[in-house]
Formats: C-alpha cells, sequence, structure tokens
C-alpha cells in the first residue's frame, strides 16, 4: 500500500489539555484524538464521552480528581464509536446515557465497528485487554431528556442525524455551554464513514442556534467564545459539504469510486490537509460520501476486512 493502513504508524503520545471552558466544565482534549469532557454539579459530575479502554478513561479520571473528589454519577455516549464508548466500565457509574439509536447501532454493528477502529488505531486502545465487553448504555431516550446534578441540568437532546444517526449533545443551560461530541471538530479532519452527510450541516445549523459561550467538540482544541465556537462550526460545515459536494458531482457524472477519490482530494487537499488525522479519516469519508451521493441513505457496515479492502482499492 503507498500509505499505511489508517492510523497504524501514528504512535506518537498526545499532550493532554485539561482546560475550564465554563464554571466547572472541563474539556480533556489531546491533540486531535478523541476528547472527553467533565461536567460538575452540586452532588456529582458527569462525563461525556468514556474513551476507547478502561486504561485510557483512567487518564480522564485522573484529571477529574484534580478538580473535584465528587463521585462520577454519569457516562453519556454522544454515539457508539469504540474509541468513544469501550473504556466506560471504568468510571463504575451509576448510570451510562445514550440515545435510544446508538442503542440500536451497538446491537447491529457495534462488534464490527470495535474490531474495525482497533485495526484502524491500535494506539488508543491501550490496554485492549481490560475491555470487558461492548459498552450497552443502561439508560437511554429519544429526542430530549435532562440529567440534574443537583440543581444544575444538563439537557441531552438528539438535534439531528450527522456524525452518525444516533448523535447527541449535552447543553448546560447555566453556562451557555455545549458538548458536541463528533458533530463540530476543531482543526481535525471529520470522521464521515458513518455520516450521514445531507443532514449534518442542518444538525450543525441547530447547533449554532443555541449561541454556544464555549463547545468541546469532539476532537481539537478546546473553544471558548462565541466567535471562536461559529468558526468551528462553519469549519465543520464546510469539510462536510465540501466533502459531499464533489462526491454529489462524481455520482451525477457516472465515475467510479476511485474517480470520485481522485477528485474529492482536488477538493479537498488544499484546504483540509493539514488537520489532524486527515489522511487517516479521508478514504472512508469518500467511500461513504459516494454511496450516500448514489443513493446508499444508510452507512454500509464497516468491518476489518472491508477497511483494508477499501483502503487498498483506493491508496494501492
Amino acid at each position: 500500500m503507498a500509505k499505511g493502513f489508517a492510523s497504524t504508524t501514528d504512535l506518537a503520545e498526545k499532550n493532554v489539555t485539561f482546560s475550564e471552558i465554563g464554571p466547572d466544565l472541563y474539556a480533556f482534549t489531546a491533540e486531535g484524538d478523541p476528547n472527553s469532557a467533565v461536567i460538575v454539579g452540586e452532588d456529582g459530575c458527569l462525563v461525556f464521552d468514556a474513551q476507547a479502554t478502561p486504561a485510557m478513561a483512567n487518564k480522564v479520571i485522573e484529571r477529574v480528581r484534580s478538580v473535584t473528589d465528587k463521585p462520577i454519577k454519569y457516562v453519556v455516549l454522544s454515539h457508539y464509536h469504540a474509541v468513544r464508548v469501550l473504556g466506560a466500565s471504568a468510571y463504575q457509574a451509576e448510570g451510562v446515557v445514550a440515545s435510544q439509536e446508538t442503542w440500536r447501532l451497538i446491537e447491529e454493528r457495534g462488534q464490527q465497528d470495535w474490531d474495525s477502529e482497533y485495526g484502524r488505531f491500535p494506539r488508543l486502545f491501550q490496554d485492549a485487554e481490560s475491555i470487558p465487553g461492548l459498552t450497552w448504555p443502561t439508560l437511554t431516550f429519544d429526542g430530549e431528556m435532562s440529567i440534574y446534578l443537583g440543581k444544575r441540568e444538563v439537557r441531552l437532546m438528539q438535534l439531528g442525524a450527522g456524525h452518525t444517526s444516533g448523535d447527541i449533545v449535552a447543553w448546560v443551560p447555566d453556562a451557555e455551554v455545549m458538548f458536541t461530541g463528533d458533530l463540530v471538530e476543531y482543526h481535525s479532519a471529520c470522521y464521515c464513514g458513518d455520516a450521514y452527510l445531507r443532514e449534518w450541516p442542518m444538525t450543525l445549523n441547530e447547533i449554532r442556534e443555541f449561541n454556544p459561550k464555549a463547545i468541546a467538540p469532539g476532537r481539537g482544541d478546546a473553544l471558548k467564545g462565541l466567535e471562536t465556537t461559529r468558526e468551528a462550526i462553519a469549519m465543520t460545515r464546510d469539510f462536510v459539504g465540501t466533502l459531499y459536494g464533489a462526491a454529489e458531482i462524481s455520482a451525477a457524472k457516472g465515475r467510479s469510486l476511485k474517480e470520485t477519490w481522485d477528485a474529492t482530494r482536488e477538493k479537498m487537499d488544499p484546504k483540509f490537509s493539514s488537520f489532524a488525522i486527515y489522511e487517516h479519516c479521508l478514504p472512508f469519508n469518500v467511500s461513504r460520501a459516494f454511496d450516500e451521493a448514489s443513493g446508499i441513505d444508510d452507512p454500509v457496515i464497516w468491518t476489518a476486512e472491508r477497511d483494508r479492502e477499501m483502503w487498498a482499492a483506493l491508496q494501492g
């Protein structure tokens, strides 16, 4: 293969930043690796996105303990991807919360996704043997629900599909801060292999309507200030729109997947090639965009075998 598969050659440890983005609200970021976040209330706290293994989750717990000794009552999963959920057991939380659609996706494709992501990004799966199995939410909802940490309300909402069909965000009204998962990224490539690319921009519009004063994105630095949050939302919209627009034109012209790959690179590389995990994501992104533009509404399940076949077809 012309390039090392996915992120198998990315072995360098990333520097972790744990920053306060609102009163008792924290973002755990690591130079383009998957982010987690922490919401502290009067009687406990909530972790938003769990990391890939218990060992990785323990790094988040260490940072939580640097700011509070309150119990971690809830782990909220923004979506089903393995790098977000398989470390949940480390928190020993009272509840693991996700959308009902995320539950469905775990049931439908959770094991295949685990096998796939482990093969793509082994560095993120430190001490993989400690993962007890698939992470199953203990509390699910459709639409919207609120969790109360004492008097502090955390609103969990499905604002629309995008990164997956089960994405949720967390909104803390008293601070006007939002936790978006991978619906918003900052100077990091969006992974679109399981995306709904036509719907994603509309979901971003819903996020923008909240005028968040700060955002903890799925990847990239924590975002503070209305100007910065709007920049990140616009950047994400541009990434998704450029990707799908190139694929849609190619599909309309009857081009092959490989031809679509070449045409998409011409549009994407000048603007986004410096983004974290760009080269990792792009083959999966083009494949999904080509499918959606060709009328395949629901993402095809990725398996470890399909990953490498697709990569070889586009990169070989």
